[in-house]
């Protein structure tokens, strides 16, 4: 059994940052690939980050140059650094980890930008 848990998340202003982890119970470099999510109320979830077990990472255009994935091993933790945050990123922000053919899911934590 899979478990991911997510901490981090908090009320910052606008222009602040927050650093997002995830915890696994495994070793990160087993799944092929793990990903930040984020959903709002009445919205659809939305893909923000990726970072694959070869170290590729790629961004939605809407956090590029402003988040940062990245994981730490030893840790068996994968990290979201969020800079320049803007209100239009407040969300529950979830982990997601990808081992054909599952894909295993954190419980989320909340982000709120505002001032």
């Amino acid at each position: 059994q899979v478990q991911l848990v997510e901490s981090g998340g908090g009320l910052v202003q606008p222009g602040g940052s927050l650093r997002l982890s995830c915890a696994a119970s495994r070793s990160t470099y087993s799944f092929t690939a793990m990903r930040w999510y984020r959903q709002t109320p009445g919205k659809q979830r939305e893909w923000v980050a990726i970072i694959t077990n070869a170290g590729h990472t790629n961004y939605a255009d809407s956090v590029k140059g402003r988040f940062t994935i990245s994981r730490d091993n030893a840790k068996n933790t994968v990290y979201l650094q969020m800079n320049d945050l803007k209100p239009n990123d407040t969300a529950v922000y979830y982990c997601n980890a990808f081992l054909s053919p599952f894909d295993y899911w954190g419980q989320g934590t909340q982000v709120t930008v505002s001032s």
